[in-house]
């Protein structure tokens, strides 16, 4: 999920495992940690842009990173508290410093690296917000002794960078876990990658507990809220999952659409509006469905060409085989208004479910050929984003549709 909500995640484990011991410093160290995964968006500096798209989720998001990575942390975090370097007053600049930069790099890398959003820049300043709370907060009280033996150092870490690539894996996007042994992709599409109604009532009470002494019961009590809101809305969000499946199928059955299989992913920054995309052996269907629609029916089901002839003999094209791998083998070829070839990931549909505008896909790349390969990028820089009246339509179908008056 967005890097907002791993550092709240990563701070809730933190506070769990050591915030009676060491107060808000549990907590961010817990949202370093919960942050560090996502610094594989550094990889935008200076590799291809394929390259970036298949690390992003990989090594750094594997269930063998979250065993061992805790190792070298639990040990460099010991000896910094043993040396007494923490107490000094450089020191506590310096680490300031270094909590921003580490938190807003994978926001700034990885949400701004298509342009500027309004989305990005609200987690950026949320972002500030926290890390000025974390700066007084931080050092409002001295801590003289820290109890924490390797041991717990290592389950702080252990748990909050563990936590990062499973809330991941709720995500359409796709996790690496077995990653170096294996690069299959698991993605259980239950929850969008920002959602704020997760967010908000998980990091509310966190900030709260962050007021209160840490031997206080309340702060306990008030991390363990957040924590229990956060994951009643994920069970939420999985029966959304399951009944949407289920509307999606009965959608195809009734227009008889022999599909060979499907997804039903959320929509971006809610839990209410779901996108499902049909493949049959030459086309796609895609569709919406609100659950606070009256009918339960996927509408519209607009049918897309697969045109997967457009790329014969550049399937072995390394470019392609990255796409190919990265979309599931859910994409759709066509020729764009500016005569570019367009690959589309089926996956995230389209923005209203009509696929009638090239500008509608919500995720896709543009392919040229060079030295008889083809290359791929991402969307021109100058091409415009969403219009504000599609945010409007789209906050509209949240709401749901209507049944047609009945007529006599």
């Amino acid at each position: 999920m967005d890097s907002l909500t791993q550092i709240v995640l990563g701070a809730a484990c933190g506070e769990v495992v050591a915030g009676r011991k060491i107060g808000n410093r549990a907590m961010i160290w817990g949202a370093v940690a919960g942050t560090i995964p996502d610094l594989d968006v550094l990889s935008n500096l200076f590799a291809s842009e394929m390259f970036a798209l298949a690390f992003h989720r990989g090594i750094s998001h594997s269930l063998l990173f979250a065993f061992v990575a805790p190792l070298l942390l639990a040990y460099g975090v010991k000896r910094l508290y043993d040396s007494g370097l923490y107490e000094r007053k450089t020191w506590k600049v310096g680490i300031t410093f270094f909590w921003f930069i580490l938190f807003s790099l994978p926001i700034i890398l990885g949400d701004f690296s298509n342009g500027i959003s309004a989305i990005s820049i609200v987690f950026l300043l949320i972002l500030v917000g926290l890390v000025v709370l974390m700066r007084f907060t931080y050092w409002k009280r001295p801590l003289k002794v820290v109890q924490m033996n390797y041991g717990r150092w290592y389950l702080l870490f252990f748990i909050s960078i563990i936590t990062h690539p499973f809330l991941d894996c709720c995500t359409s996007y796709g996790t690496q876990l077995f990653q170096p042994f294996s690069d299959t992709r698991i993605a259980w599409d239950n929850i969008a990658v920002a959602d704020p109604a997760y967010t908000v009532p998980f990091m509310i009470p966190l900030i709260i507990a962050a007021f209160f002494r840490q031997n206080l019961r309340v702060r306990s009590i008030l991390n363990w809220t957040g924590i229990g809101l956060s994951s009643l809305y994920m069970v939420w969000t999985i029966s959304n999952k399951l009944h949407a499946n289920k509307v999606f199928e009965q959608s195809l059955e009734a227009e008889a659409i022999p599909y060979e299989r499907y997804r039903v992913t959320p929509t971006i920054l809610n839990n209410f509006l779901w996108s499902g995309v049909a493949e049959t052996d030459s086309a796609y269907y895609l569709g919406l469905y609100s659950i606070l629609d009256e009918e339960e029916v996927f509408s519209p089901l607009s049918r897309i060409a697969k045109n997967h002839h457009l790329i014969a003999g550049h399937e072995n094209d390394p470019d392609i085989q990255t796409l190919t791998w990265f979309s599931d083998d859910y994409y759709a070829l066509f020729i764009n208004k500016d005569s570019v070839l367009q690959y589309n990931d089926m996956r995230y549909g389209t923005f209203d479910g009509d696929a009638s505008s090239q500008d509608k896909f919500i995720f896709y790349f543009l392919l040229t050929e060079e030295n008889g390969e083809l290359k791929a990028s991402q969307r021109d820089a100058e091409q415009p984003e969403f219009s504000q009246q599609m945010f409007i339509d789209f906050w509209e179908r949240i709401q749901g549709i209507k049944k047609a008056p009945a007529v006599d």
